[in-house]
């Protein structure tokens, strides 16, 4: 009886230290580098969920690519959100003009104009599930969504 508790003792403790050092890696690699997030609606589609409402794309985001805003435009990002509709804006130094794929159905830069660098949340490089949409996401912009280039007045 005595060595059984002995056991559970030790088994009880080592599980305990591996969770105090586990947890926190895990933590920090979550926010960090990389995680994995299952996207909704129909903000992205055909881009992403182009099956509509009866599937959701699951994507990787890595969180280490936007650190240095190393980002492009076409990018798919995700970014903490914070009423714009002019027909021309010029977007400032250290910002982005960001837009869903599906016009009309996001909540976007149209919505509440260029966004600060410093909001980027994680760049989506990859689709993981459905298996059937496993893929690499590649920059793209569509013809229609080019920028209008101004001289500056």
């Amino acid at each position: 009886m005595a060595q059984s508790q002995g056991w559970v003792r030790r088994y009880a403790k080592a599980f305990c230290k591996g969770f105090f050092v586990a947890v926190p890696v895990a933590v920090t690699f979550l926010d960090r580098v990389a995680c994995v997030a299952r996207v909704e609606g129909a903000s992205m589609q055909p881009s992403l969920n182009p099956g509509g409402s009866q599937s959701s794309d699951v994507v990787l985001l890595n969180h280490w690519k936007v650190r240095n805003f190393e980002v492009q435009r076409g990018d798919i990002v995700s970014l903490v959100t914070i009423g714009h509709k002019n027909r021309y804006v010029k977007v400032p130094r250290g910002h982005i003009w960001v837009e869903g794929d599906h016009h009309g159905h996001s909540f976007d830069s149209n919505s509440f104009g260029p966004v600060s660098l410093g909001l980027l949340h994680a760049h989506a490089t990859h689709i993981l599930w459905p298996p059937e949409r496993w893929q690499k996401l590649e920059s793209a912009l569509p013809p229609e969504r080019l920028p209008v280039q101004r001289e500056e007045e």
